[in-house]
């Protein structure tokens, strides 16, 4: 793998390079378990919003492409140890991450909003919070937002995966989860969640979704004008509104 990239170092930004690195089979690093923006069918394919916003960017750079999947967590490491060429598993743009990874412009805004029984006082007010177990997937800004805002008043508890976090609060393990207000959305309409919903007003309402590739590499470029593209000609309008019945962007 280190002679693959090996070319690409050295030429650094020249448009030979960018040329020749176009040809490559390139991998999408993504975690295959944040329905409905990764998930893995009885099949065992990935599907979702970032499956198809990533096959749609890949055809306008005329690249064959795969998805590889990860844990949540491993996959900035993974990314930086080659594993995959970018990620497009709905990563927050974040300070820490900037000094690890590389991220395009956005291409959905996100917003971070509590999920709790219908009949839960729940409503990301302080007062609200007081004395709750409250749940976030690790390694996520819902995680980040509720140890530096939460702690203190309500007890603290995270899950490797999205499907754990739904079940935990599905099962009266925690009183309520802080998640992706879309993937909320769709857990929703789910028969497991037919007795909870969105509570109080979002505590983040805008989290900048971006794909990330290794740092310094032409790769985002090319993924940038590639997405302009998909915007400019209706093909991410036709995606959004395969998920949604409003727009995330």
């Amino acid at each position: 793998m280190a002679l693959r990239f090996a070319p690409l170092l050295a030429c650094v930004l020249a448009v030979s390079c960018i040329s020749a690195h176009a040809v490559d089979k390139l991998r999408m690093g993504m975690e295959g378990g944040h329905p409905p923006f990764n998930d893995t069918d009885a099949s065992g394919q990935v599907v979702g919003f970032d499956a198809d916003i990533g096959a749609a960017l890949c055809a306008k750079m005329k690249v064959e492409c795969e998805i590889v999947t990860a844990d949540f967590e491993s996959l900035i490491p993974d990314l930086n140890a080659s594993h995959y060429d970018f990620l497009i598993s709905s990563l927050s743009v974040t300070e820490e991450r900037k000094q690890l990874v590389d991220f395009t412009d956005p291409y959905y805004t996100n917003k971070l909003q509590f999920i709790a029984a219908t009949t839960s006082d729940l409503d990301g007010t302080s007062g609200s919070l007081m004395g709750k177990t409250l749940g976030a997937q690790e390694g996520t800004l819902a995680a980040t937002w509720l140890q530096n805002n939460a702690a203190d008043p309500a007890i603290i508890r995270t899950f490797p995966t999205q499907d754990e976090l739904y079940v935990a609060l599905a099962t009266g393990q925690i009183d309520g989860a802080l998640a992706d207000k879309y993937s909320g959305y769709e857990w929703l309409r789910t028969e497991a969640g037919r007795n909870f919903e969105l509570k109080g007003q979002p505590v983040i309402d805008s989290d900048q979704i971006a794909i990330a590739t290794r740092l310094n590499d032409p790769l985002r470029m090319r993924l940038n004008v590639a997405l302009k593209d998909i915007i400019a000609d209706g093909t991410y309008k036709k995606i959004n509104d395969k998920y949604f019945p409003f727009s995330i962007r």
